[in-house]
Parts: structure tokens; C-alpha cells; sequence
């Protein structure tokens, strides 16, 4: 029986549209990593995010503009990732067991990094979203660069997008010490 309020002894909440917004930008980007760019729907996103169908129209008047929004918080979060690379580059003679841990961190992440590989895989097909998939490359590169020359980092960033798909592909990251030679080995070659 409902109480004063109206609502069957819950209280109403105040309105959030900013938080509601936000809850449906995080359910479609965690539904993004699950079922791809291609099979997001407003109907998946509204049941994920626990609102109104409407709502994730009256937020995102298409389905294109949620799913730009989406793909938009996926590259945040894993911008995250960076502030732990400039961390390691403060002492070069541990920087590349620092990176190999961080990279092996991030890979063990399965929701990360199916966010990476569905960002990456979303641009291929809608070049809009390339800048998004390109900036944790170009500004990994750009840190290291500072400390092993751009032709180093791109190398090791290259080697970092490969550890990715191979941990999507094999279920499971390379082992630790297998990062640290590959990174040591890059950081280490003639220039």
C-alpha cells in the first residue's frame, strides 16, 4: 500500500538528470564491451541502467550520439592507465619492470581491456571514433618518447596494442616476465 509519498513506502528522490545521464553512459558503455557497438539498443541500455525507455531518448536523441557518449567514457577510463606509465618513467632504471607490471595489471582487467578492444574495433568502422581509439597510443608514445626516443616508444606502444589483442584473443595475458623482457629489450635498442 502506498504511504504518503506515493511510492509504496520509498521515498522520492530528488531528480538527478546529471546522474541519470551518467548511469545511462555507464550501462551502455559496460553493454559495449558485452555485446559490441552494433548490438547496443535504447531498450538494453534503459533495462542496464534501471530507467525509463524514454529516458535514454529524451538524454541522447540517437542511438549514435549514446553510443559516441559511451565510447567517449570506455576512452576515459582507460586513459586512467596513463598516470601509471608517467609514474614508472620517473626512474629509468626501473622504468621498464614498472611499465611491464602495469601493462600486465591493465591486461589481467578483462573489462578494461574488452573496453579497449571494443573502442579500437568501433573506430575501425566509424572514423569519428578514431581520435578516441588513438589517443591512449599517441600519448603513450608521447610520454615515453621523453625518456627512449619516438621510434622506442612506438615500438613499445605497438607491443602494448599487441599484448592486448593477444590477451582478448587468448583469454588470459602474457605472463609477466615475458612483458618485462619485450619492454626491457624496446627501451634498450640501438636507436
Amino acid at each position: 500500500m502506498p504511504d504518503e509519498s506515493g511510492t509504496g513506502g520509498r521515498p522520492r528522490s530528488r531528480r538527478d538528470p546529471e546522474g541519470r545521464r551518467r548511469a545511462i553512459v555507464e550501462a551502455a558503455a559496460e553493454l559495449i564491451t558485452e555485446v559490441g557497438t552494433d548490438g547496443l539498443t535504447h531498450r538494453l541500455v534503459a533495462a542496464r541502467a534501471e530507467v525509463p525507455l524514454g529516458s535514454t531518448t529524451q538524454y541522447f536523441a540517437t542511438l549514435a550520439d549514446l553510443r559516441e557518449a559511451a565510447m567517449q567514457h570506455l576512452a576515459d577510463e582507460i586513459d586512467d592507465g596513463l598516470a601509471v606509465v608517467r609514474e614508472a618513467m620517473q626512474d629509468m632504471t626501473s622504468a621498464p619492470a614498472a611499465l611491464a607490471s602495469a601493462l600486465h595489471e591493465y591486461l589481467r582487467d578483462v573489462r578494461l581491456v574488452q573496453a579497449d578492444t571494443a573502442l579500437t574495433w568501433a573506430s575501425v568502422h566509424d572514423p569519428r571514433l578514431r581520435s578516441l581509439s588513438l589517443r591512449w597510443f599517441d600519448e603513450l608514445v608521447a610520454i615515453l618518447s621523453a625518456h627512449i626516443g619516438p621510434a622506442r616508444a612506438t615500438a613499445v606502444a605497438v607491443f602494448a596494442d599487441g599484448a592486448t589483442w593477444h590477451a582478448v584473443l587468448h583469454e588470459e595475458p602474457l605472463d609477466l616476465d615475458v612483458l618485462t623482457d619485450a619492454i626491457t629489450a624496446l627501451f634498450t635498442q640501438p636507436r
